[in-house]
């Protein structure tokens, strides 16, 4: 609150004064009647108000008609208010606090032409202003021309760059700052130790934690705090938990920070344990906690501990807003659930863009290709959301997974009139969309008509379209387009291998292969695994160390029989080696998807369901062996692979056998 000077003769008011001034328990705060309180009261009204000379402090900022443009100004240039350091820095602070550029501007003008422009409290406030409000260039000018600066102009300014995400042009001032004799406090390194994190630079941080202990702040919480961030987010959580343990007082931060580090980095029990401790010790969770954990939960799949968090966020009074909610439905759809995940996405606080794709997203990975397409209708609609190019890279790669052609070609060529330039994953998309149904033909012909240059990516989707079609013209000349590009492109030579083992040429067979040992590639190793009791068990195919491999392997034998019984026959056209038909069969027999099948049979429920990963594409004969199993046993088997998920039901596929 301000109060303006008195400026008419107190000889003017002495009768009022002894008469009728109310007492200061009766003044209240009116909001701008001061635009008239440079006139003297009206000798008719007996009641002079008071108020009328003070400022709301809400209301500093009220524009004017004049040239100052802010009514506050106006004042101080009539003479109502003193131009000092206080009423300056108040009206920087509202600035400030409110993010008003255009009027901090006006204010810093105002103070150019007054005593005060070179007083430091008052430049480190414009600097602070500046830098908050999101203008670093002008920040930048005001630091340059501060003919003295102290510890707070230099920490205002890298704190400016390092919130803008400008990490470099904040550890370029650290140095400048020692060498001008300012030394850093808390709020300097936690802000530089912040920059260090987000570029993933590990010596720079280091070089600032032993500035810290050099400093004193070793031990600060806040500092503290960022060290274990900044450690975890480069990947060394080794130190982040020395930092952490060393830490004399803990906060909510210093344990989310752990927490998001080792879930970022897969360490996903660790992360976990380490949440159970911090409840015990009554440290609560963030939205940013329980969204690394959740991400961490559905990159292995382990839906049985998404559930868990799910519980606790919904008991701990979480609402499904922002990030932590796209993040629980995208751990759902990931893990094999994905009408859990349209129930999430049905009750989520608000749907914004990035709900809307992560809803695509699991759609397309399901193969719900009608759904999607639904649901991208339906968002066209909507009037505060408006698809981006993610938007149209998930309905394209629902299309091409659920065979939907007509629909593919209509988005793609839709993204033009929200003008969106394809990207190479568009142009990938597309090209999978048109070989999945059979278009080798033209799938080549929009390869060489794009407008970009075809990249490895590119032609490595029509190099797996002509081996699910078993087209070896067309899949040579895809991987010859591929390995010019870049030999050591992921599966291609494995592709082009499985291509003329298909095709029975095995002279090619053994010339792709002895080009991948003199090259030194190894084809990636098939394992699928399975999650029972909150324990993930893996298998690899015809795997001897399973802890109950003989009860395993005669389950699958049982099933193997049934199934044959009502129609499966072995599809030994996915067996790529120059041997008899019996050992292809011996060969199909204990695929690594089957034995994991084989296992969660014997150690769950009936009825249940069952729910197995595998890190690479589902071979055809497991896919056809297990749609049998399904229809034997009555239960539903979701497969998860590289590249969708299958849902097993009664004989029958999601994929409806296109994949």
């Amino acid at each position: 609150m301000i109060q303006c000077k008195q400026i008419s003769p107190l000889s003017h008011f002495s009768t009022h004064f002894k008469s009728s001034t109310p007492p200061l328990s009766t003044i209240f705060r009116t909001l701008w009647q001061s635009a008239t309180s440079s006139s003297p009261p009206d000798d008719n009204n007996n009641k002079w108000n008071i108020s009328h000379y003070i400022i709301d402090d809400t209301n500093l900022l009220r524009p004017s008609f004049t040239s100052t443009g802010l009514h506050v100004l106006d004042l101080i240039d009539n003479g109502s208010l003193e131009p000092d350091r206080t009423i300056y820095n108040k009206l920087l602070k509202r600035c400030t606090m409110l993010g008003k550029l255009k009027q901090g501007k006006l204010v810093h003008a105002h103070i150019l032409n007054s005593r005060l422009k070179n007083d430091l409290v008052i430049q480190n406030s414009i600097l602070f202003m500046y830098a908050k409000c999101g203008n670093l260039e002008l920040a930048r000018q005001v630091f340059d021309e501060m003919s003295v600066k102290d510890v707070v102009s230099w920490t205002s300014m890298i704190t400016g760059y390092s919130q803008s995400e400008r990490a470099t042009s904040a550890l370029v001032l650290f140095p400048e700052m020692l060498r001008d004799g300012s030394k850093p406090n808390e709020f300097t390194l936690s802000s530089l130790i912040k920059c260090c994190g987000f570029i993933q630079s590990y010596v720079d941080g280091k070089q600032i934690h032993g500035c810290c202990w050099k400093y004193g702040f070793q031990s600060n919480v806040f500092v503290g705090s960022s060290l274990v961030d900044m450690y975890a987010r480069c990947g060394y959580l080794r130190e982040a938990q020395l930092v952490f343990d060393e830490l004399e007082s803990k906060n909510e931060v210093s344990w989310n920070a752990l927490i998001s580090g080792y879930a970022r980095k897969g360490e996903g029990e660790e992360a976990l344990a380490l949440f159970v401790k911090m409840q015990r010790e009554d440290y609560g969770a963030t939205d940013f906690t329980y969204s690394a954990l959740l991400c961490s939960s559905s990159s292995t799949g382990s839906l049985e501990q998404g559930k868990w968090l799910h519980a606790h966020m919904m008991k701990s009074g979480k609402k499904l807003v922002g990030y932590v909610g796209n993040t629980l439905l995208h751990m759902y759809a990931k893990s094999g659930n994905i009408w859990d995940a349209k129930k999430v996405f049905d009750r989520l606080f608000k749907v914004d863009v990035v709900s809307c794709n992560s809803m695509l997203i699991g759609y397309a990975q399901h193969g719900l290709g009608k759904e999607a397409v639904d649901l991208f209708e339906e968002m066209m609609l909507w009037v505060d959301i408006e698809p981006n190019d993610i938007t149209f890279l998930s309905v394209l790669t629902a299309c091409s997974h659920a065979g939907l052609l007509d629909e593919g070609k209509y988005y793609f060529e839709l993204m033009k009139k929200y003008g969106i330039e394809p990207k190479v994953s568009h142009y990938t998309t597309f090209v999978d969309l048109l070989g999945r149904a059979g278009l080798l033909d033209q799938a080549k012909s929009f390869i060489e008509k794009m407008p970009i240059e075809p990249t490895a990516t590119i032609w490595g989707a029509l190099l797996g379209a002509s081996k699910m079609h078993k087209n070896m013209e067309m899949g040579a000349y895809a991987a010859q387009r591929v390995l010019e590009l870049d030999p050591f492109y992921s599966g291609t030579h494995t592709l082009l291998s499985n291509i003329y083992a298909s095709a029975g040429r095995w002279k090619d067979v053994a010339n792709v292969r002895k080009m991948m040992k003199d090259s030194g590639l190894k084809k990636e190793p098939a394992c699928s695994w399975v999650e029972i009791e909150n324990s993930v068990h893996v298998f690899v195919a015809n795997d001897i160390s399973l802890p109950d491999k003989d009860r395993v392997y005669e389950m699958w034998e049982k099933l193997n029989q049934k199934i044959k019984e009502i129609g499966y026959v072995p599809d030994t056209s996915h067996v790529h080696l120059y041997v008899d038909q019996q050992e292809k069969e011996l060969n199909l027999q204990y695929h690594s998807e089957k034995l994991a099948l084989a296992f969660s049979l014997l150690n769950t429920t009936p009825g249940s369901t069952i729910r197995i990963m595998k890190n690479i594409r589902v071979c055809g004969d497991c896919h056809s062996a297990i749609k049998y199993v399904s229809l034997v046993v009555k239960r539903e088997i979701i497969v998860r692979d590289t590249n969708r998920f299958h849902h097993f039901r009664d004989g029958l596929c999601s994929c409806r056998d296109y994949w």
